[in-house]
């Protein structure tokens, strides 16, 4: 029997609605939206949402909740993460978007986060037997697993998301040296309990899930002249040096360059540097020599959960 499932990941960046039509065999994509609602602009580090993002955010509630009724739509959940789980009116959004919408939102916790993340990566088939540390850089915050397809070893979710580590180091552009040395020094302090953990599980690979490990895909590809359709996909293997000059390339770059750049979405033209000076600062720290991309993230774990 066929039914219809929607799933909303709330993220401090991005609104993202998939609803497909599952059966016993896995589901087929009906709807895959997203909004750049930047729930977090302004005010992610202070713990509170401005009211343009608040009114940013119901708005695409409600467009979302229009979609839904036109597919529809049997059973629906909406996750929240960082940025309402820490915004004083995070509650206040919610109960909100419940009077306009009827959609109750979850906010969940950054364990149960990085739970759902395994298991969106782990349906795509990206996991072995070898132990593989899946990254998925949010907006708010970062969700790092050191797992294997039998089983997560160790998970930790830090509040060291794009959104703010943009807000506290890249406030000039291109972001100069002592930025990067700055940011360099406060992951290095952060991350204390995964570098602990990566001594106790040796790892294989590292997985980038979705997000901005995307946008280099996306750029190494279109860079090779190469067609690429980010939906044709579920996971895509880097050559190590390429992503590392890549990453060089975008951090070295200014706001126009990268506005002018194919592959990378409007919500991230800023982002994308922190996100990549956090994603070289992990490779060289843990020594990772295999760095691959599933598409696969917490709305396809949750999904997974849905489908029981």
């Amino acid at each position: 029997m066929n039914k219809h499932l929607a799933v909303m990941d709330l993220g401090t960046n991005t609104f993202h609605l998939l609803i497909v039509e599952a059966d016993q065999f896995g589901f087929n994509e009906i709807v895959h939206e997203q909004q750049a609602v930047k729930i977090g602009e302004g005010g992610i580090n202070k713990g509170f949402i401005v009211p343009a993002a608040f009114e940013r955010g119901i708005k695409t509630m409600q467009h979302f909740s229009e979609l839904i009724a036109k597919n529809s739509v049997g059973k629906v959940r909406a996750i929240a993460t960082s940025a309402l789980r820490s915004a004083a009116n995070g509650q206040e959004f919610i109960d909100e978007v419940k009077t306009q919408t009827g959609i109750a939102i979850e906010i969940i916790d950054g364990d149960a986060e990085a739970t759902f993340i395994y298991k969106g990566v782990k349906a795509d088939g990206c996991l072995s037997q070898q132990n593989s540390l899946i990254v998925d850089i949010g907006g708010g915050s970062v969700e790092f697993i050191i797992c294997n397809k039998d089983e997560i070893l160790w998970k930790q979710s830090f509040e060291i998301g794009a959104a703010r580590l943009m807000d506290k180091f890249h406030r000039n552009d291109p972001i100069p040296p002592d930025s990067i040395n700055a940011l360099n020094l406060y992951l290095e302090d952060c991350l204390k309990n995964l570098f602990i953990a990566a001594a106790k599980y040796p790892i294989e690979n590292m997985i980038g899930s979705s997000g901005v490990f995307e946008s280099y895909a996306e750029i190494t590809e279109l860079d090779k002249g190469n067609a690429f359709d980010i939906k044709q996909i579920s996971h895509y293997s880097f050559e190590l040096d390429k992503l590392l000059a890549l990453i060089e390339k975008i951090v070295l770059s200014t706001h126009q360059q990268r506005l002018e750049a194919k592959g990378i979405i409007s919500v991230r033209i800023d982002m994308i540097v922190v996100a990549s000076l956090l994603t070289r600062f992990v490779i060289e720290k843990l020594e990772i020599s295999k760095v691959t991309m599933s598409t696969s993230s917490l709305k396809e774990g949750v999904l997974t959960d849905m489908m029981g």
